[in-house]
């Protein structure tokens, strides 16, 4: 599933295409991804103009005129792709669910092969409240995402810390790939209690969770499988990748596997995490 740095890329480029610009015409293939979509979706975004974007989590707001905002999350397996359009294109790409055609002469598509994507409309004045995105926990780029906010949300909690940076209600948009290279870089072991974190490590864990996630995002966001940013360009992020998929190999604090044995694999509630055994305690 594409994380906070991939999201990001999607909506930036999402941005550059449609911003400012009207949706001349929208269309549907079918009435449901992972969920029903609304069944006037396509009628509203046509002829509305584009208003601006805005990142909640893993969650894509883009606003409309009129006061709505469609909120886009792509699951598993979706993808934006963004592409002038050409009489020569078939109408459809396949696994294509949503296009939007611009005033432009631009042609947007979500792409869904599995389906695990989704759409939905709501008041722009209530994204906050929308069910999905009520209860997440702060951005973790925003300022307001502190070592004390972490400390405070960490306080008491029995579970690894792995597992609770997963948690959207402690922090949102982390997944898989970045809290493992985060916890890298704050020298943390994914398997320490929660509940160990608060004061001196929270203290180093926020500024690395922030920095992996602005060098993805400055990478242009990891290519996993079907992602792709919307221009086509695969992200490169994972060239920088320090433990993510990297079993078996030296740590850069390390100067050989003798040492530390290499970067060693382990599973966590069904899913991969990587580490350095010396140096994450």
């Amino acid at each position: 599933m594409p994380e906070l740095p991939e999201v990001e890329t999607v909506m930036r480029g999402l941005a550059q295409r449609l911003e400012g610009h009207r949706i001349r015409h929208a269309a549907l293939s079918r009435g449901d991804l992972r969920r029903a979509i609304p069944s006037g979706l396509a009628g509203r975004l046509t002829g509305s103009t584009v208003l601006g974007f805005r990142r909640r989590g893993k969650y894509i707001l883009m606003r409309l005129s009129g006061g709505d905002s469609m909120l886009i999350h792509l699951g598993m397996s979706g993808r934006m792709s963004v592409r002038l359009q050409s009489v020569s294109e078939p109408d459809r790409e396949k696994h294509e669910h949503l296009i939007m055609e611009t005033d432009d002469g631009w042609r947007i598509g979500l792409i869904d092969p599995r389906r695990f994507g989704l759409l939905d409309l709501m008041p722009t004045a209530a994204e906050d409240a929308h069910a999905l995105l009520r209860d997440m926990g702060p951005e973790p780029l925003d300022q307001s995402f502190t070592a004390e906010v972490l400390s405070t949300a960490l306080a008491g909690r029995r579970t690894p810390i792995k597992a609770a940076l997963l948690d959207q209600r402690v922090v949102a948009g982390l997944g898989n790939i970045y809290v493992s290279e985060a916890l890298f870089r704050a020298r943390v072991s994914p398997r320490r209690l929660a509940a160990s974190i608060p004061g001196v490590r929270a203290a180093r864990l926020v500024p690395a969770i922030k920095e992996t996630l602005r060098e993805a995002i400055e990478a242009g966001g990891s290519s996993l499988r079907d992602y792709v940013q919307p221009d086509g360009e695969l992200g490169y992020f994972q060239h920088a990748w320090k433990v993510y998929g990297r079993a078996g190999l030296p740590c850069e604090r390390c100067p050989g596997l003798p040492i530390c044995g290499g970067i060693r694999r382990i599973t966590q509630s069904g899913r991969s995490t990587f580490l350095c055994p010396r140096t994450q305690l």
